[in-house]
């Protein structure tokens, strides 16, 4: 049970142990620091809450947290991995997860707090929760600063969305009754030995001879679990244009790339306005850093990586050949950074763009170190060259952890970090599987509230999950033959960038529907352009032997 105080995380926590008990469950509850008189925790608790009275002024944030990695440590090897051992349930009040958000939003360094995480994992070895709660609650405890309590609220969303890529997670709003949450938090516990439904006497005597329990059950090879069905999220007719809108832009993608003549589509809309591909892979810049920036040059990992990120971090063709004609080749062997800085400078003063407008580069602010947003981007990847980011990218087991790797760094949020270890996994650095993790940008969200006029409980990421896996079945349903990119499904992070799409889609052909952003118009008009196009995909994907031979497009 995770969540901020006042969330009713604490109570929930000890009336599920109940509730299994009653069912004929072995079940325990801890938490975390703890409070059991005579243990570690139970000191760390009274320092955090009454340090003053201990006669402590005060603790540094990072000082802080690392109290509570160790008596998380304490517990989890003295109580909670015996316990485990035995056979016994665990419900544990708050995990891991508080050390990095309490910590994060009191000011602690994430480095800091993601080097004292690890030490803790070590200790949990290959034990992973059989699921995670997130608890939500409008109103908090009434000491509870406002600000920071929504922060707290926002940075654990955020985790959850990372970290159910590793283990279930499910978010649960209690601004109700106890029972009724109980209800919420017992329907999830869909355990293939045990449920709800199933006879008491029978539970209890599977468990008396140690037959049932509710362990962790084993990931399948494809990835996190996801749900087969949408239901109980609500669609709207924007739904229904979705999938259309992914059909008819496909059909366009082929009709272009078989060289055909403009106009490509009956549709008004797309004939009129500007929209990425269905498949991100195959729109220009993504065609461009994959040929010409990736697999063109020396292929170790930091100069893999060092290529990839400076084209990713200004996403403009043009300022990449800017580049390339003042260095010859751009390598982090014969990087400068007075060198590149001064290059783009001056392109700046010409009144050149060395930014794409596709994403909103964050500055880092007034006081930002580096000077000019052009020369913090520089610094920081020379930051990342120096922290050795390329080889730890490499070994990370799950492009989730490579994802964490990328965001630990100043001015880059979630959308930013899921592009940049998306454009990394085309490379030769890492081989993750599209399908593994995802986190929706600030289109996807827009355009998912548009598609949905209720989620039924489940977060963005969760239905991009759910719609990517059914994929066939919406195309079937409404009667489309989908061509997909040579036998390539969809993929995660197409099908967020289609809600995306679907977003200013929307916008002309369902102007009912607002969204979040409240945007009505859509801003880029398109111009086709006639020459024919040399498509050309990551060689792991096996495609560019079917497209030289003409392959079957299914």
């Amino acid at each position: 049970m995770e969540g901020t105080d006042g969330s009713g995380k604490t109570t929930l926590a000890h009336t599920l142990v109940a509730y299994l008990k009653a069912e004929g469950l072995r079940a325990l509850y801890f938490s975390f620091p703890g409070r059991e008189p005579g243990t570690l925790g139970a000191e760390v608790y009274e320092l955090h809450h009454r340090s003053r009275e201990r006669g402590v002024a005060g603790i540094h944030p990072a000082s802080l947290q690392l109290l509570h990695i160790a008596a998380h440590i304490d517990a989890i090897e003295t109580k909670i991995l015996p316990a485990l051992r035995q056979g016994l349930n665990i419900v544990l009040d708050r995990f891991w997860w508080s050390t990095w958000v309490y910590g994060v939003v009191a000011g602690a360094s994430a480095s800091t707090l993601k080097a004292m995480i690890e030490i803790e994992h070590m200790h949990w070895g290959t034990v992973r929760p059989a699921v995670a709660f997130l608890i939500i609650r409008a109103k908090g405890r009434a000491d509870d600063v406002a600000t920071d309590r929504r922060l707290r609220i926002d940075e654990y969303r955020r985790l959850a969305a990372v970290e159910r890529n590793d283990y279930p997670v499910r978010t649960i709003t209690n601004d109700g009754t106890v029972p009724a949450a109980l209800k919420k938090i017992v329907a999830e516990l869909s355990f293939p030995e045990w449920s709800p439904s199933a006879s008491r006497s029978a539970r209890a005597n599977a468990s008396a001879q140690g037959q049932l329990t509710l362990q962790r059950n084993p990931m399948p090879a494809s990835g996190p679990q996801v749900f087969s069905r949408l239901a109980p999220a609500k669609t709207t007719a924007v739904y229904s244009s979705y999938w259309r809108f992914a059909c008819e832009r496909q059909r366009i993608f082929f009709a272009r790339a078989e060289g055909k003549q403009w106009p490509w589509t009956e549709d008004p809309v797309l004939r009129e306005y500007k929209f990425t591909n269905a498949y991100r892979a195959s729109d220009r810049v993504s065609q461009y850093l994959i040929k010409k920036v990736i697999y063109r040059g020396d292929s170790s990992p930091e100069e893999v990586f060092f290529r990839t990120l400076i084209f990713k971090v200004f996403n403009r063709i043009e300022t990449w050949e800017l580049l390339c004609r003042e260095f010859g080749e751009v390598t982090y062997e014969e990087f400068s950074f007075k060198r590149y800085d001064a290059v783009l400078s001056a392109a700046m003063e010409r009144g050149d763009r060395v930014y794409s407008a596709a994403y909103i580069m964050p500055s880092g602010g007034a006081k930002a170190p580096g000077g000019r947003k052009h020369s913090m981007h520089l610094r920081m990847i020379a930051q990342m060259m120096k922290d050795g980011l390329p080889q730890k990218i490499a070994d990370a087991s799950s492009m989730a952890k490579a994802f964490e790797l990328i965001r630990a760094y100043p001015t880059i949020g979630d959308f930013l970090a899921y592009q940049y270890v998306t454009d990394l996994n085309y490379g030769p650095l890492t081989s993750f599987s599209e399908m593994e993790f995802v986190v929706p940008g600030p289109g996807a969200f827009s355009g998912i509230h548009k598609c949905f006029s209720d989620l039924g409980g489940l977060t963005e990421a969760e239905i991009i999950k759910i719609v990517t896996e059914r994929q066939q079945e919406e195309f079937q349903q409404l009667g489309l033959s989908f061509r997909s990119l040579w036998g390539r499904p969809l993929q995660l992070i197409d099908c967020q960038n289609l809600f995306c799409e679907a977003d200013k889609y929307a916008r002309v052909m369902h102007p009912e529907f607002s969204g979040p952003t409240g945007r009505i118009r859509i801003k880029q008009r398109f111009t086709a352009d006639p020459a024919p196009i040399a498509f050309w995909y990551p060689p792991k994907w096996g495609l560019n032997e079917l497209i030289k031979d003409g392959g079957v497009h299914v």
